[in-house]
């Protein structure tokens, strides 16, 4: 559990290594294949690749990440998706996940949205209970297009 102060703010196009970093590290702690230059590649320049994009930092360390991109069509009719929520172990536990799905779903909402999408790899089995206790709701399964073939929850919020 992280025992000491924590804060969430905007990512820049300078976070996108460190977000990067927080994602293969889970990428690598649950076994999922990391692709930089394929099914990452988002995370290349986080800035420019997302519609929002924030990092949960303490003492300058990048322990937490969250996305928010437009859908067309989206699943539900969502009007939004949230994109690579993924915390180091050392995050987890002390509410940073929480508060950086709050922010995601505060921007949706200010952005005029009514629905949120969010897909998730099966084997997250934390990320859902978060969502679940959020009001999200598993509408939704299917193999995703990722170099793992993940089954995934489809889970929509309304807003």
């Amino acid at each position: 559990m992280l025992a000491v102060e924590w804060r969430i703010r905007p990512g820049q196009r300078e976070d996108s290594r460190a977000a990067a970093e927080v994602v293969r590290a889970v990428y690598t702690e649950y076994g999922f294949t990391w692709e930089p230059d394929g099914y990452n590649a988002d995370l290349a320049d986080v800035e420019a690749r997302f519609d929002a994009f924030w990092v949960a930092e303490t003492g300058g360390r990048v322990l937490g990440c969250a996305g928010l991109r437009g859908c067309v069509a989206g699943l539900g009719g969502a009007e939004w998706s949230l994109e690579r929520l993924y915390l180091l172990p050392e995050g987890r536990g002390a509410g940073l996940g929480t508060a950086l799905f709050r922010t995601v779903v505060e921007e949706a909402r200010a952005r005029g949205g009514t629905r949120l999408e969010i897909w998730s790899d099966k084997l997250l089995v934390d990320a859902h209970r978060l969502y679940g206790r959020e009001g999200a709701e598993v509408v939704a399964e299917r193999v995703n297009d990722d170099p793992d073939e993940s089954a995934e929850w489809g889970l929509i919020l309304d807003l």
